[in-house]
């Protein structure tokens, strides 16, 4: 496991390690994939990143604030998101970032500690 805690407010969920198979955010495991809000973390029922669609995305489209931007963690390594998907959710007013998930951690992390309205979807590695 790699922890990668930065220092962020007590009230908000954080990314703590990510392991094979399962995430530990604010010291709960979750096990698949999850996406992690600022106030929560929700099973992400997703069947894997090349079969992702819009509707995979409802929870984040329906936040209330929506996110400034998602970060899409795409398994162990880096995939392009198509292009259309992209342009979709884009139109529907979500600005999508992928990265590998280790990656999309990190960088939620930072986010939010800098304040950011941040959510980020994640598939294991």
């Amino acid at each position: 496991m790699v922890d990668i805690t930065p220092i962020i407010p007590a009230d908000r969920q954080v990314i703590d390690t990510y392991a094979p198979g399962r995430f530990r955010v604010s010291n709960v495991v979750h096990e698949g994939a999850v996406i992690v809000f600022p106030d929560r973390s929700i099973a992400w029922d997703v069947p894997g990143f090349a079969d992702l669609t819009a509707d995979h995305f409802a929870a984040v489209l329906a936040a209330d604030p929506k996110p400034d931007v998602l970060l899409l963690g795409s398994g162990a390594r880096m995939q392009l998101l198509p292009s259309a998907l992209r342009k979709t959710l884009r139109e529907q007013g979500l600005v999508v970032d992928v990265m590998d998930s280790p990656a999309a951690c990190r960088t939620y992390n930072v986010l939010l500690a800098e304040g950011r309205r941040v959510a980020a979807a994640l598939l294991t590695v």
